[in-house]
């Protein structure tokens, strides 16, 4: 498969623009390839969104919302060769592949609810004569920047919210991962999109990405990515004060109380930290487990990593593939070294796997590293791949020290049977989001972003639509008033 550019209603192929190969992750097999954008090519998107913004946000919310529904219906109903070709592509098994198709379609059903909700009000006045009315409106044409770990998943939280409130969206989608998203475009377009509210253009970050984010005439921008790839989006956007969401990754602490059920909390840090192959912002990147139980529950924790079977994610009996690129691999051998260099004992897993079925892929065994010091790698900086260092704590107070240390806030988790104490854990921990006995922090109708430098603005729940929505207030003076 070689993917173009979606660019006002139609795919393009144009001749003199590199492209890049994709491979299975699984064997190095070549999947397909995809041209890679440059700024003209954002130029021409911008102009083909600039044309359509002004009837788009006219059209009836009822209208967008419809389409949005159409096109959940039918990505569902292709969700089995999309969820096989994005395997792949990207290396997840295709069971998690499914799941995530299918929340990415109730992302775009909740926000066609959402689109009919939005209004305005009447606004108390200070005198008897003046109305003030706020209503809200379109931003105008945006912008996302999408990445290659949950690549249909994060599509639709930024084309559900931005076409929702009617506003055209130029998306810079991953070039590692790009081919089902193709498939995604291809049911935008057929449940009635006007040509130039979507394009869709796969692209390198310091070229496109740069570019969609530097563009005078774009007016938001929401992206997925690291810290530093942020930083670079806020000085690129400084120049037309560009409105900016993001979402800048994590080091979550998963904390284990010495109360807490710990074949639970084990069994949960295990799928929390290798699910995807640790690659999510919010995966387990360090345990803090209490002293009393340390012992126990890394015994626990690497009976079970060490149990995980790994293999082809096209394999319907796998449950844990490969990682996506060679970089994820470089990277943690690099924290596992830092971590035994410094004193840490690495209790399951630490090297890649090998072997049939093994040696033509990109497999890591998943890691654990018990008395992992806190200023080692896999405890200080995101690994992003199958790597969890173990430290204990001996009291609440030295707990949410080590928990808040860092420059992350995206995601926290925190284990035990004591109620209240948790709870009052919880409130004090520096994150956007934490989970209290539960290994996931995201949900539909909540808002999801991060503290501190994991970034600003929110994605999901009725909070997703205000990236995109601006507000007017309308001062009016009554010739007569009661």
């Amino acid at each position: 498969m070689d993917r173009g550019f979606f660019i006002n209603g139609r795919w393009e192929y144009p001749t003199g623009l590199d492209r890049f190969e994709i491979v299975n992750p699984a064997n190095g097999e070549p999947v397909g390839t995809t041209l890679l954008a440059d700024a003209a090519v954002v130029d021409r998107c911008v102009d083909a969104a600039e044309a359509v913004a002004a009837s788009f946000a006219l059209m009836p919310a009822r209208t967008r919302a419809d389409m949005l529904r159409k096109a959940a219906t039918l990505i569902e109903e292709r969700v089995d060769d999309m969820a096989r070709l994005l395997t792949r592509e990207q290396g997840k098994p295709v069971s998690d592949n499914i799941k995530e198709i299918l929340f990415g379609c109730e992302v775009m059903r909740y926000y066609a609810e959402e689109a009919v909700r939005v209004g305005g009000s009447i606004r108390p006045a200070s005198a008897p004569n003046i109305r003030n009315l706020v209503t809200y409106h379109p931003i105008g044409v945006v912008a996302a920047i999408v990445p290659w770990n949950y690549p249909i998943d994060l599509y639709c939280w930024k084309i559900g919210p931005a076409l929702a409130a009617g506003c055209p969206i130029i998306v810079k989608s991953p070039h590692e991962t790009p081919l089902a998203i193709a498939m995604v475009v291809d049911c935008l377009q057929e449940a009635g999109f006007p040509a130039g509210t979507i394009a869709d253009i796969p692209g390198l970050g310091p070229v496109a990405g740069e570019a969609l984010s530097s563009h005078p005439r774009i007016r938001a921008l929401s992206a997925t990515a690291s810290i530093p790839a942020g930083q670079a989006i806020m000085r690129a956007a400084a120049g037309n004060m560009k409105r900016l969401c993001l979402e800048l990754g994590g080091h979550a602490p998963f904390v284990v109380m010495e109360d807490a059920d710990l074949e639970e909390a084990a069994r949960a840090a295990h799928r929390r930290g290798f699910s995807n192959m640790g690659q999510i912002c919010i995966t387990v990147n360090r345990i803090l487990v209490a002293a009393p139980v340390a012992r126990e529950f890394a015994d626990i924790l690497a009976s079970l990593t060490e149990e995980t079977v790994i293999g082809d994610g096209l394999d319907p009996a796998i449950g844990y593939g490969p990682v996506q690129n060679a970089g994820v691999i470089a990277r943690m051998d690099r924290h596992v070294a830092d971590a035994v260099t410094k004193g840490g004992r690495v209790i399951a897993g630490g090297a890649r796997a090998t072997g049939s079925g093994f040696d033509d892929g990109l497999f890591y065994r998943p890691t654990v590293i018990a008395d992992a010091p806190l200023d080692s790698l896999p405890m200080s900086e995101e690994t992003f791949g199958p790597v969890m260092g173990m430290a204990t704590f001996a009291s609440d107070a030295e707990m949410l020290s080590i928990a808040n240390s860092l420059e992350y806030g995206l995601a926290a988790y925190i284990f035990g049977g004591d109620l209240d104490r948790v709870w009052s854990l919880a409130e004090r921990m520096e994150f956007g989001a934490v989970g209290v006995n539960v290994n996931d922090t995201s949900d539909l109708q909540a808002p999801f972003g991060g503290w501190k430098m994991s970034g600003f603005g929110r994605e999901l729940g009725p909070e997703g639509l205000d990236t995109y929505l601006q507000p007017k207030h309308l001062k009016m003076r009554l010739r007569h008033s009661m």
